[in-house]
């Protein structure tokens, strides 16, 4: 069992908490993406909790798409 790391976007980012804050009431599709990562996060510690049965090819998965998410998130922060 791996310990488990907590993903919020704000504590990922934290010099961009008042953007995350600012985007999510302002701009739907990043809400969208947002509310996105932070489900996928919490399945994931849920996995690595053993909370959830999962195989590692399913989390593996997951965490891919959570960092597609991220980087996403990232660039969208960062320009707006």
């Amino acid at each position: 069992m791996q310990t488990n790391d907590h993903h919020c976007l704000s504590l990922e980012f934290p010099e961009l908490k008042a953007e995350i804050h600012r985007l999510k009431i302002e701009d739907a599709h990043f809400r969208r993406l947002h509310d996105e990562y932070t489900d996928l996060s919490k399945q994931i510690e849920n996995m690595e909790a053993e909370v959830t049965p999962s195989t590692t090819a399913a989390e593996e998965n997951l965490k891919k798409h959570r960092v597609h998410l991220k980087d996403s998130l990232y660039q969208m922060l960062t320009n707006a």
